[in-house]
């Protein structure tokens, strides 16, 4: 099958678990001829393909929380521990800062917590600040200082909506002609938690300048006079992608019906992996047939689009929230089986520009004698200046 074929086969067959969807669709493995196997005959277990294509089908399908039974066992390094693995085995930290809008008390308690725990911090390109260098057993203890100040995941670990990109819009700016800010804390608040099967990354622009870079986004809005233009399969990367005119002065209700469901059109019929330029194209009759789907319901598959946004959007939960209230999700974040609080210490750093990063492997082999050593990992690591 392909992914959409085993979406609608899951959809319709309402399964729910990893296992009923591999007795129901699944295949023994080909016998290798000459070789002896030691595995008992029946659908098989699983590969390193269909076993994160399914853990996307399940989270789209919105089936509790990925870490809940045997989910769990589906997700990849990062969702495992719903954080980004970085080159020396820590995780970065990025709670969600819808629309790039943060209060004063909100960078305090992001600073203060990013200098208890020793964190290297920085603003990324989707105008949200991240927090690197966090040991695994560390993870909890930050995320429930965050989440105390109000913050949630920012799901920068997960194939789902990244970031929705503003300038500061019709609020501040004299050319301004419409809220860009507003309407994108209002829809990344929206799609916030969505699987997908790629990443997705939105732009509201306030107006036909262009500041917030819409055009290069999956999803790309520019304010109008009249209301928005909608613009659809834009994406850097590899193979960076102009994002294509699809509905021109849309009130903001009738964005947010679009959006809707061309993204869960999208969820719904996309190949593992692929974003929605590619995706576009592969969709017959390309972007008019897109556009047909949405606008005109050609397939009258509309109505079930909008119910399935709407269920997501009343189910959503913020995933970390959910493991600090959970004591055996809480387990799993652990430095050593029999030493789960205990810092790593082949963990290592050196002072650069007022932060730490990472030493390499010269640094390392220098040892303590040396000037300029490399700090030791610890509870909280200060920087040397």
């Amino acid at each position: 099958m392909s992914r959409a074929q085993l979406f609608d086969a899951v959809r319709v067959a309402d399964l729910h678990t990893f296992s009923e969807i591999i007795e129901r669709f699944g295949h023994a493995p080909e016998p290798v001829e000459g070789a002896v196997s030691s595995s008992p005959a029946g659908p098989g277990r699983g590969c390193d393909i269909c076993k994160p294509t399914v853990a996307s089908i399940l989270a789209s399908l919105g089936n509790g929380h990925i870490l809940e039974g045997e989910q769990a066992t589906l997700q990849d390094t990062n969702d495992h521990v719903m954080a980004n693995m970085q080159k020396d085995g820590t995780y970065s930290v990025v709670p969600r800062i819808a629309g790039g809008e943060i209060t004063p008390d909100g960078l305090l308690v992001i600073g203060q917590v990013a200098k208890d725990f020793g964190l290297y911090t920085k603003i990324t390109g989707g105008q949200r600040i991240d927090m690197f260098g966090a040991r695994i057993e560390q993870l909890p203890d930050i995320w429930r200082r965050l989440v105390e100040h109000g913050f949630e995941s920012g799901h920068a670990y997960g194939k789902s909506l990244r970031t929705v990109k503003s300038c500061v819009g019709s609020t501040w700016c004299r050319y301004g002609v419409q809220d860009s800010v507003g309407m994108a804390v209002e829809l990344e608040l929206r799609y916030r938690g969505l699987r997908s099967p790629h990443k997705i990354k939105l732009g509201v622009s306030g107006c036909a300048r262009e500041c917030a870079e819409a055009r290069g986004k999956d999803v790309g809005v520019i304010a109008t006079d009249k209301g928005w233009n909608m613009y659809v399969g834009g994406n850097g990367g590899f193979t960076p992608r102009h994002a294509q005119l699809f509905a021109e002065d849309l009130t903001s209700e009738e964005l947010l019906r679009t959006i809707d469901r061309f993204l869960m059109y999208y969820i719904r019929t996309a190949d593992r992996l692929q974003r929605t330029a590619p995706w576009v194209e592969d969709v017959e009759g390309g972007i008019e047939g897109v556009r047909q789907v949405i606008m005109e319901d050609s397939l009258g598959i509309c109505a079930d689009l909008d119910a399935a946004m709407a269920k997501h959007v009343d189910a959503y939960e913020d995933e970390w929230r959910a493991v600090l209230e959970d004591p055996v999700k809480l387990q799993r974040f652990g430095s050593f089986v029999n030493a789960p609080k205990t810092a790593d210490p082949d963990l290592a750093y050196v002072a650069e520009r007022g932060q730490i990063r990472p030493a390499n492997a010269d640094e390392k082999a220098a040892g303590a004698d040396s000037l300029g050593a490399p700090l030791i990992a610890g509870p909280t690591l200060e920087v040397r200046r």
